[in-house]
């Protein structure tokens, strides 16, 4: 089941937008794909992302993959719970973000794929 109120990336990660507010984080199938998370690098509050770009990493018992936002703004919020419980990842992917970036260009989310678009990535 893909969330249809999400946009995502290529690189499946997932935005929810709530006004000037976006909600990061990553697709079941990108933790289906790393395994048993083990550890979440994220950037601090109060810095910059842009969109594309690595904002942090996922360590899983398989590999390490980079993070990149689907959005160009500021961190507002790190999910502090995600970093010490990282295994939450791989039990709620759509109810665990990540970070909470305040967009700085909200013309990027047109560039982002829906959920029939992401489907058709991850069949």
């Amino acid at each position: 089941m893909i969330p249809p109120e999400l946009r995502y990336t290529k690189d499946h990660e997932w935005i929810h937008v709530d006004g000037d507010r976006g909600r990061i984080g990553i697709t079941a199938y990108a933790q289906e794909q790393l395994g048993d998370v083990v550890f979440v690098d994220l950037p601090q509050a109060g810095g910059a992302v842009s969109q594309g770009e690595q904002f942090g990493s996922i360590e899983s018992v398989k590999a390490v993959s980079d993070l990149y936002s689907p959005v160009s703004g500021e961190v507002v919020e790190v999910n502090g719970d995600a970093a010490a419980q990282p295994e939450k990842v791989n039990e709620d992917p759509y109810g665990t973000w990540l970070i909470v970036v305040r967009l700085s260009n909200p013309d990027e989310l047109s560039s982002l794929l829906d959920a029939a678009g992401y489907g058709e990535i991850v069949k």
